[in-house]
């Protein structure tokens, strides 16, 4: 049998793949250059996906029902199905749980429990806690960073550096976060169940979150501690975020835990009057319309990856890369480092795991890696990637509520999570270090092994 370093494939059927990639970056470079307010988010995925997949009707050889064949059992797989309708589950969730006052509660809540004195810790704490509830970074910084400039400004603390603990407390929850884009994607690329990817990514994402606490704790004291301030909350409406967080880790299909919390918080708002019968389905229907982006760039990318990879385009990467991996360490380097590149050019994580998912799963067949660790890599690189970038969506946002005295750029050099995560993440690599759930559960995806769990 012919192994993946012997298919020298056909560079020129990768050129679609490209065009997508490039038109993405340039149209957002361009857009930066005319100082356009989130650039890199003007130009729809969907349409550059579209432009890529034009180029590879023309370069693709065959006839044109032959091509559009290609094209829709691509964008029919299984997964990409499956991973579609997970994004639409996930923003109805996320819609109703958010109109009926989770989130709000959520907050308050943390504000109430964490004392003044530990407000840039507890800033932290509750962006962890409440992007990994609703799984969006950038919705749980929207929702904190008003409240987190203001408590800085009062407490006469290092402005940038309660941003950094937001934004760093954001990423953390995105990261493991069982309805994130990202973690949809991830494990639906490589054919794992989410309750597997979280307990691969938390051995090493876990440390990491535990050391920029304590690092917060000793530099983030505050000059002057708010007095006088009462946030209101109701646990009640915090319920929906806990059976969801704990019936995914459980090992709960995901398609039973994302309705079951749709429904619990569709009911818990309907008795708070949050809302009407009519008004939730509207909310629901809110939601899905919402993710409409990520499911049109995930179908899209889906035919197009098909494309690519029946011209031979993915064989002549996979050749080329394989002449550089020397072994299952190389080889898990290389996916981090990947997903990280693209993720740069695209400033989007999710779009970044969608267009190296199916590369990194050959690259880990091909060198025996856990696809749970393969899994965790990407979401734990793309995250890190997206929270570090000052072009990416998470910075711009944080940044524009200091009203100009703050630039993402100062921003950086104190999201002190990020940074811990990637020493964290390669030591997994490197070392036993962080695999201790990887070790008790053998790879048994060497025959593509689809995983039990969704």
């Amino acid at each position: 049998m012919e192994k993946l370093n012997e298919k020298k494939g056909n560079w020129v059927a990768l050129l679609p793949f490209l065009i997508f990639v490039l038109v993405y970056l340039i149209s957002g470079i361009i857009l930066q250059l005319k100082e356009v307010e989130m650039a890199f988010y003007q130009f729809p995925a969907p349409i550059a996906a579209s432009i890529g997949i034009i180029f590879a009707f023309i370069l693709t050889k065959g006839s044109l029902d032959e091509k559009f064949d290609v094209f829709i059992k691509g964008c029919g797989d299984e997964n990409i199905i499956i991973m579609c309708i997970i994004y639409l589950l996930a923003g109805g969730f996320s819609a109703v749980s958010s109109a009926m006052g989770g989130v709000e509660s959520a907050v308050n809540l943390g504000l109430t429990l964490i004392p003044a004195k530990f407000i840039t810790v507890g800033i932290f704490i509750i962006a962890a806690f409440i992007s990994i509830s609703t799984g969006t970074s950038v919705g749980t910084i929207v929702a904190i960073g008003p409240i987190a400039v203001q408590l800085a400004e009062k407490a006469g603390l290092n402005l940038p550096l309660v941003l950094g603990a937001l934004v760093g407390g954001s990423m953390f929850g995105d990261n493991l976060s069982i309805i994130s884009d990202t973690t949809i994607a991830a494990t639906r690329t490589q054919g794992v169940s989410m309750k597997d990817k979280f307990r691969a990514n938390i051995g090493f994402s876990l440390p990491a979150a535990l050391i920029t606490i304590v690092l917060l704790f000793i530099f983030g004291k505050p000059v002057s501690i708010p007095e006088g301030q009462k946030y209101v909350f109701s646990i009640i409406k915090i319920i929906p975020y806990l059976f969801v967080l704990i019936a995914a880790i459980a090992g709960v299909n995901v398609f039973v835990v994302l309705t079951g919390g749709i429904v619990i918080s569709g009911a818990i708002g309907l008795i708070y009057g949050n809302f009407t019968g009519l008004e939730f389905v509207q909310q629901i229907y809110s939601g899905f319309t919402g993710m409409i982006d990520i499911f049109l760039l995930s179908l899209l990318t889906g035919g197009l990856a098909n494309m690519v990879s029946s011209g031979k385009g993915l064989d002549w990467l996979l050749y080329k890369i394989n002449k550089r991996i020397k072994g299952k360490k190389s080889a898990e380097l290389g996916i981090s480092a990947l997903v990280s590149l693209i993720d740069a050019a695209t400033a989007n994580n999710t779009v970044s795991i969608i267009v190296s998912g199916q590369l990194a799963k050959e690259i880990s067949k091909e060198h025996n890696v856990d696809p749970r660790k393969t899994a965790s890599l990407l979401d734990a690189f793309s995250c890190v990637m997206q929270g570090l970038i000052p072009y990416g969506a998470q910075l711009l946002i944080a940044g524009s509520f200091t009203k100009g005295l703050v630039s993402p750029i100062q921003i950086v050099p104190y999201i002190w999570y990020c940074f811990i995560l990637v020493i964290f993440a390669i030591l997994s690599v490197l070392t036993p270090f962080g695999n201790g759930y990887l070790s008790r559960n053998p790879w048994d995806f060497v025959n593509n092994k689809p995983a039990k769990e969704i």
